[in-house]
């Protein structure tokens, strides 16, 4: 006969559900604007190549941006969560393109 043993066999804990549920439940992140501002530096022509190497946009939908920076000072370009957004602010500051970051209201 052999010394060796099974262990004993335990039943399976039960589970236990909450009362009430406890999950957590994320606030909604706010969206943010990404804002190009005028400057008297970059050509129009700069700012809708910018765009479309930036956001991919259409020819169209970049000159519609440029021409709002243009005439009114200011575009709102993109819009969406702040780590995107960051992320946008900083390449179009490559491109040295006067730009802020806004909370969309």
């Amino acid at each position: 006969m052999s010394a060796f043993t099974h262990p004993p066999q335990f039943a399976a804990t039960p589970s236990v559900v909450p009362d009430t549920d406890t999950r957590t439940i994320p606030a909604h992140d706010p969206m943010w604007n990404v804002v190009v501002l005028n400057d008297d530096v970059n050509l129009m022509s700069s700012v809708v190549h910018i765009f479309r190497q930036v956001f991919g946009y259409s020819t169209e939908r970049a000159r519609r941006h440029m021409l709002e920076v243009h005439q009114l000072g200011r575009s709102i370009v993109w819009t969406g969560g702040r780590e995107a957004a960051e992320h946008y602010v900083h390449l179009l500051q490559q491109w040295h393109l006067r730009v802020q970051l806004e909370a969309h209201v």
